[in-house]
C-alpha cells in the first residue's frame, strides 16, 4: 500500500525523494501528515492522513512502538521516527495463513488477519489480571474463539460499564470500543480499541459474526 508523501523541497527526503518523518512530539501539520502516511503505509491504522495529531494518531503511534519494542508513549520522538523510516515491511500477527482476529497480549497488539495477510494492526488493552469485585479475576481468555453476538450501535451498558459496539467472542468477553485505550493491560478480560478504531472496524465488517479470534501470550 503505497502511501508515502512526495517532500517538499525544503523537508528532509529519502533516495527516492520520499518524505522523511521527523520528530513531532503531538504537534499537528505537515510532518505529522508524513508520519501518518508512514504509519498506514506499515499497517497501523490511523484514520486519514490530515496532519492532525489526534487520539486516533497517538493509538497508532503507541502501536507501531509497541511493535517494534519501543517504550510506548505514543509520541513521535527522534528514536520513532528513526525506526518509522527505518522499517522494511507491513506488521503481521504470527499466522501466515489463517483468517481470524489475533489478540497478542504480550504485544498488547491487534490483528486482522486474512488468509495470512495482516490488513490492519491496532493498538489494544486487554485483561489486566488483577481480581474485580463483580468480574472476578480480569482475564482476557487465551484459546480460538468465535464471534457469536454483537451490537451494532452506539454505547452498551454492561456490569462493568458502558462499551462500544461490542463483538463477543466468550461469553461477557468482547472485542469493543472505548474512549481510553491504555498502553497497557488495564480491562476486565475485554479487548479494547478506539471508538474510531472500533467503528472503522464496523464500516468494514473485518469482524463479522463466526470470525475467529485467536488469543495469545
Amino acid at each position: 500500500m503505497a502511501v508515502a508523501l512526495l517532500a517538499s523541497s525544503a523537508a528532509p527526503v529519502d533516495a527516492d525523494n520520499r518524505a522523511l518523518v521527523v520528530a513531532v512530539d503531538a504537534g499537528s501539520g505537515p510532518n505529522t501528515a508524513v508520519a501518518q502516511a508512514r504509519l498506514t503505509e506499515l499497517g497501523f491504522w490511523n484514520g486519514v492522513s490530515d496532519g492532525l495529531y489526534g487520539f486516533t494518531t497517538y493509538q497508532a503511534v503507541t502501536a507501531f512502538q509497541k511493535y517494534v519494542s519501543l517504550p510506548p508513549t505514543g509520541r513521535i520522538d527522534r528514536e520513532t521516527a528513526d525506526r518509522l523510516n527505518a522499517q522494511t515491511e507491513r506488521a503481521h500477527g504470527e499466522s501466515q495463513s489463517r483468517t481470524w482476529v489475533e489478540v497478542d497480549k504480550d504485544k498488547q497488539l491487534l490483528f486482522i488477519v486474512v488468509e495470512g495477510e495482516t490488513l490492519w494492526t491496532f493498538n489494544t488493552s486487554t485483561g489486566s489480571e488483577v481480581t474485580h469485585s463483580v468480574a472476578g479475576r480480569s482475564v482476557t481468555p487465551d484459546g480460538l474463539w468465535t464471534v457469536s453476538r454483537e451490537r451494532p450501535n452506539g454505547w452498551w451498558r454492561s456490569d462493568l460499564g458502558e462499551i462500544y459496539r461490542p463483538k463477543y467472542f466468550r461469553g461477557a468477553v468482547a472485542i469493543h470500543g472505548m474512549n481510553s485505550v491504555p498502553n497497557r493491560p488495564a480491562s476486565h478480560g475485554c479487548v479494547r480499541v478506539s471508538t474510531a478504531a472500533m467503528d472503522f472496524i464496523w464500516d468494514n465488517d473485518l469482524v463479522p459474526i463466526g470470525a475467529r479470534v485467536w488469543v495469545h501470550d
